[in-house]
C-alpha cells in the first residue's frame, strides 16, 4: 500500500511540473531547472498526495468486505490514483489557462491548451483501465500491465510534447524614458491618482453615508467605470499593463521571478488553484521582484515624454533604476533605498531631487516601527510620496502626473476582517474590532482627501484621472485556514481571484455618468486619446472615446499607428 502511494504521489508531482513548464514555456524540458522544480513539487505536493492516497487506500481496507493484498506496484491499485491524478491535473491546466490567458502568449495558450486535452484523455483512458481492471479480472498480467505503463508514460509525454521546446524570450529590454533635453510645449494636463486595492463596491455605501466626500463629487460629475483585471494580481505586472495598454504576455512583466532551490533559472508563474504560493512561504521556493529590465513595452510617460511633454512619475511599479525623463521620476523603491550608497543614487531623477524627496520623506518609519504599526507605516509612506510628488510638481511644471499610493492594499490585506466582520468566518473579538475595526476606512478618508486636493489643483482644460488597478476581497475560509496552518494568520484580505478595479475621471471634457466596463488596458489609450494622440495598433486596450463629450470627441477623431515600440 506504502509503495502504490508513493509511485502516485510521484505522478502527481510529474503533472505539476509538466503544468508549470507549460506556464513557463521560456524552460528546456531537459534542464536542471525542471529536475529541480520536480524535487521541489515532489517534496510538498508528492509526499502530500502519498499520504493522502495511503489513508484513503487504508480506509477502504477498513470498511470493504475484502481485502485488496495489492503488490509493490499494483495495476489495480495504481489505475484509479492514476485516473484520480490525472483528472485533478487536467482541472488544473484548463483552469489555469483560462487564468492566466493575459499573461500567456497566443501560441503558449494556444500549446497549453492541447496538453489540457491530452491529458484529460489520458484520465479518461485510465479510468477505463481501471473499471475495465476491477470488473473483469482481479488478477493482473503482464498485457495489462504494459497498456497501464503506456497510458501512464502517455500522460505526461503528450502535454510535454504538445508544449514543445523552450521559447526563449525576448532579451531587449525597451526604454522607459526619454531624451531629457527633448523641447517641450504647455497644453492641457493630466493628473493620475493610482490606488492599490481600492473597491467601488467598499466606496459606494460610504459614499451614501457622507463618508467620502470627493469620491462622491467623481462619482456624480465625473465619468466612471469598472475595470476587468488580470491575473496573477499582482502590483507589478498590473501597473505595468496599466501603463502600457498592453496585457502581460507583450510587456514582459508576468509576475515576481520565482527560484528553485540551487536554481538561477528564474520562473515567471507559478499554478494556481494548488495553493503553490505556500512553496515560497515554507522556503522551498524563493521570489525576487523584477526590475525595470523586465519592460518589453514603451510606458505612457515614455510615449508622452517623446510626443514634447514634461511628464512626473512617482512609484510607479518597477522604474527603478529611475529613467531619464523630460521632468521628473521617483522609483517605487525610494523609500527601501535610504541610507544605501550606490542604489540611491538611481532611486530618482533627475539626480539634482534626490535631497528634495528624501525630505519628503522625513517622518518615513524605521523598520522597527513598520513591523510594530502596519496602518501608520502605510499611511506615513504614502505621504512621503505625495509630498514629493506636490514639491516636484510645483518646480517642474508637468503636462502628465501620476502618483501611486499603495497604503490602502497594505491595510486591507491585514485590517479586511475587522471592517467588515459580518462576512468573516473567523470571529473577531470585540476589542479588536474597536482598535482596528476603522482602520481601512481612515486609509480611505485620506485617499479621498487627496482626491480633493488633486481636484483644486485642476486648471480648465485638465483631466483628473483616478485608477484602481484591482480591487480587495476577503479570503475564502480554506485559504484562511492554510493561512493559520502555515502561521500566518494576519492576512485577511486578498486580490488574487482579481476583483475589478475602477477609473473615475472628471474634467470639462468629460461626460458624467456610468460607462460599460472596461479593462486595465483601457487606460493609456484614453489618456493618449484626450491629450490629442494615436493609438498604437499593437495595444490591447481602447481608446474609450464614449468618457468624453459629443462637442469634444467631434473634433478629435481616433487616430492609430502601427506601434511605439523601439
Amino acid at each position: 500500500m506504502l509503495t502504490n502511494s508513493l509511485l502516485a504521489g510521484a505522478l502527481g508531482a510529474a503533472y505539476l511540473t509538466v503544468l508549470v513548464l507549460q506556464l513557463n514555456p521560456h524552460v528546456p524540458v531537459f534542464s536542471d531547472t525542471t529536475w529541480r522544480w520536480f524535487l521541489t513539487l515532489g517534496m510538498l505536493y508528492g509526499v502530500h498526495l502519498s499520504v493522502t492516497f495511503y489513508l484513503v487506500i487504508v480506509a477502504r481496507e477498513f470498511f470493504a468486505l475484502d481485502g485488496l493484498s495489492p503488490g509493490w506496484a499494483s495495476v489495480r491499485v495504481l489505475a484509479w490514483l492514476a485516473a484520480v491524478a490525472a483528472a485533478v491535473a487536467a482541472t488544473l491546466m484548463w483552469l489555469n489557462v483560462d487564468g492566466f490567458s493575459a499573461a500567456l502568449t497566443e501560441s503558449a495558450a494556444e500549446r497549453m491548451t492541447r496538453g489540457a486535452i491530452a491529458t484529460t484523455g489520458s484520465a479518461i483512458v485510465l479510468l477505463v483501465i481501471a473499471i475495465a481492471h476491477y470488473s473483469f479480472g482481479r488478477r493482473g498480467s503482464r498485457g495489462a500491465a504494459a497498456v497501464f505503463v503506456l497510458v501512464t508514460i502517455a500522460s505526461v509525454g503528450l502535454p510535454l510534447a504538445a508544449r514543445g521546446k523552450a521559447v526563449p524570450r525576448d532579451p531587449t529590454p525597451v526604454s522607459l524614458g526619454s531624451d531629457p533635453e527633448r523641447p517641450t510645449e504647455a497644453g492641457s494636463r493630466v493628473v493620475m491618482l493610482l490606488f492599490d486595492g481600492a473597491s467601488l463596491d467598499y466606496v459606494w455605501p460610504r459614499v451614501a453615508e457622507g463618508r467620502l466626500p470627493n469620491f462622491a463629487r467623481l462619482l456624480e460629475k465625473g465619468a466612471w467605470m469598472d475595470l476587468a483585471t488580470i491575473r496573477p494580481t499582482q502590483p507589478d505586472p498590473v501597473w505595468t499593463s496599466v501603463a502600457t495598454g498592453m496585457y502581460p504576455s507583450h510587456t514582459g512583466v508576468r509576475s515576481a521571478a520565482y527560484y528553485a532551490r540551487g536554481d538561477d533559472r528564474p520562473l515567471d508563474l507559478l499554478p494556481d488553484h494548488c495553493f503553490s504560493h505556500v512553496l515560497v512561504h515554507l522556503g522551498f521556493v524563493r521570489d525576487e521582484p523584477s526590475s525595470a529590465a523586465a519592460w518589453r513595452a514603451r510606458p505612457i510617460w515614455g510615449i508622452l515624454a517623446d510626443a514634447g511633454m514634461r511628464v512626473g512619475v512617482v512609484r510607479w511599479s518597477l522604474t527603478f533604476p529611475a529613467p531619464e525623463v523630460p521632468g521628473f521620476v521617483v522609483s517605487d523603491r525610494f523609500h527601501l533605498l535610504a541610507g544605501s550608497i550606490a542604489a540611491f543614487e538611481r532611486a530618482a531623477y533627475p539626480p539634482e531631487v534626490l535631497g528634495q524627496v528624501q525630505a519628503a520623506f522625513s517622518s518615513v518609519p524605521s523598520p522597527e516601527e513598520r513591523s510594530s504599526d502596519v496602518e501608520r507605516a502605510a499611511l506615513l509612506r504614502d505621504q512621503g510620496y505625495s509630498r514629493a510628488m506636490r514639491e516636484l510638481r510645483a518646480t517642474e511644471d508637468p503636462r502628465f502626473v501620476a502618483l501611486r499610493y499603495e497604503g490602502l492594499d497594505t491595510v486591507s490585506h491585514y485590517y479586511w476582517r475587522y471592517s467588515q466582520p459580518s462576512r468573516m468566518l473567523r470571529s473577531v473579538s470585540e476589542a479588536d474590532r474597536q482598535r482596528y475595526g476603522q482602520a481601512v476606512d481612515r486609509h480611505y478618508a485620506y485617499l479621498d482627501a487627496e482626491i480633493g486636493e488633486a481636484l483644486g489643483t485642476l486648471q480648465p482644460g485638465d483631466l483628473l484621472a483616478v485608477v484602481s488597478g484591482f480591487g480587495m476581497q476577503p479570503l475564502n475560509p480554506l485559504k484562511e485556514t492554510v493561512g493559520r496552518l502555515m502561521g500566518d494568520p494576519d492576512f485577511s484580505g486578498t486580490h488574487e481571484r482579481a476583483p475589478d478595479g475602477f477609473m473615475l475621471i472628471s474634467g470639462a471634457s468629460v461626460e458624467p455618468g456610468r460607462r460599460q466596463r472596461g479593462s486595465i488596458v483601457d487606460v493609456t489609450p484614453t489618456l493618449l486619446y484626450f491629450l490629442g494622440l494615436p493609438i498604437a495598433r499593437d495595444m490591447d486596450g481602447f481608446a474609450r472615446a464614449d468618457l468624453f463629450t459629443k462637442a469634444f470627441t467631434a473634433e478629435r477623431p481616433i487616430a492609430f499607428i502601427p506601434t511605439y515600440h523601439r
